[in-house]
């Protein structure tokens, strides 16, 4: 069998693919950016497509040839200047359903989310409960599976904030959160596959919920035990401060960031993600697994510690590298510029001492504006790598005394290189 599977770089897509090419089939894997996957996982055909703007039939028929069914993984959380759930969960993924009606493809399983047939308070679910629907309406053996929250060996969304929280010896309890039914993402591959196989039903919705009902503090002691750490404090979170966190992580996914916590994830946690299993089970046999049971059956190795450790680092590392580099061109240009005329003119630059204290400053910003914003990240980032050294080489070459200066400008240029490896390292998040 041939399957084609959108949304394929993403912590479902991705092991539904992994499981396919195991099971000896042939996969068309979809995705927005496949650079490296291509590399890691090449057994699979990968397409570098943009399903917002694939919002015709026609777009997608030449890449239906030969496929016999399709899986649909993709998901937005939330509209951004580079991502719309209008765009992907109806518009893109609805045009894809309408071009497997017309040349016959008859099985389609889109992966959805719990709840959104029963409280759309978002574009996310009423956008996902659309596609459904869209769905439902064609003439083709439809499964829709909905999922609470997918936990799995991959740190991706929620169960990479678990991880992160983990950490914390005081843990913030956010207020106002529903209570979890978590499920594990190696059942809801295996029950993608199910309803892939030759007679398998159609035609039903089904919820995908783990057997107990978890709040959110149960679930990091649960994560914190796992990776050896004792169980922590829990302090109650004032809703002021939640909202000023979510907030936050709603700047950082216009910047083109993807942090769990935003104002979506505000309103579907304060809903939970509940629900029956006894029919999937009844349908499938897949007996879904407890949280503390799935975690035990992978005891925490140390790179595990590491990511939990960095995780909620990560973002404060971004902000601190972004704001220094703002805050050193602005400082030149501002108050000490009188300052770094005269260092430039210590080091020999004569009447070019302007131009050259002009050019280090707005190259410090735009260094600075480039770290914040997730595409042009990297190149910033190796820009800052390259002018730093820049700086220590001319500085050392043009003025050696600067090394025996009791505040260390020279030295102090090391850890920053330090801080841009280490940024550099934890770039991605897929």
């Amino acid at each position: 069998m041939r399957v084609l599977v959108t949304g394929a770089t993403g912590l479902i897509g991705g092991a539904v693919v992994a499981r396919l090419i195991e099971a000896g089939h042939g996969v068309v894997a979809v995705a927005r950016r496949t650079g490296h996957v291509r590399r890691s996982v090449p057994d699979a055909r990968w397409l570098a497509l943009d399903i917002a703007t694939m919002t015709e039939p026609r777009h997608w028929l030449p890449h239906l040839a030969g496929v016999d069914a399709v899986v649909n993984c993709a998901g937005v959380l939330q509209d951004s200047p580079r991502d719309s759930t209008q765009s992907v969960h109806v518009d893109g993924i609805g045009a894809l359903f309408a071009a497997c009606e017309r040349t016959g493809l008859r099985r389609v399983v889109q992966i959805s989310a719990m709840g959104v047939d029963r409280h759309a308070a978002t574009d996310f679910s009423r956008t996902k409960l659309a596609g459904d629907n869209a769905l439902m309406q064609l003439d083709l053996d439809w499964v829709i599976l909905r999922p609470s929250v997918v936990l799995g060996p991959a740190a991706y969304g929620g169960s990479a904030l678990f991880r992160g929280l983990a950490v914390l010896p005081l843990l913030p309890v956010m207020p106002d959160a529903g209570p979890l039914q978590v499920v594990q993402l190696e059942e809801v591959v295996a029950t993608t596959l199910f309803f892939l196989s030759p007679g398998a039903p159609s035609r039903l919705a089904l919820d995908l919920a783990g057997p107990d009902r978890l709040s959110f503090a149960e679930m990091i002691t649960q994560y914190r035990g796992w990776l050896g750490w004792p169980e922590p404090r829990f302090v109650r979170m004032p809703g002021p401060i939640a909202a000023l966190l979510f907030r936050l992580g709603d700047v950082a996914g216009w910047l083109g960031w993807r942090p769990p916590l935003r104002s979506t994830a505000r309103h579907e946690i304060r809903h939970g993600a509940v629900g029956d299993p006894r029919r999937w089970t009844e349908l499938t046999g897949i007996v879904p697994r407890s949280l503390r049971a799935a975690l035990a059956s992978r005891p925490a190795p140390v790179q595990e510690r590491w990511f939990a450790g960095l995780y909620l680092l990560k973002p404060v590392i971004f902000v601190v590298l972004s704001l220094f580099w703002i805050a050193t061109g602005a400082l030149s240009l501002g108050p000490a510029y009188p300052a770094a005329i005269r260092l430039a003119q210590e080091a020999g630059a004569g009447s070019s001492s302007g131009v050259l204290v002009l050019a280090g400053g707005l190259a410090d910003i735009a260094i600075g504006i480039g770290i914040a914003f997730r595409r042009t990240s990297r190149a910033a980032l190796w820009a800052a790598f390259a002018v730093s050294v820049f700086y220590l080489i001319t500085l050392t070459v043009t003025l050696p005394l600067l090394w025996t200066d009791p505040l260390g400008p020279l030295l102090k240029i090391a850890p920053i290189l330090a801080l841009n490896l280490v940024a550099l390292a934890i770039l991605e998040d897929r």
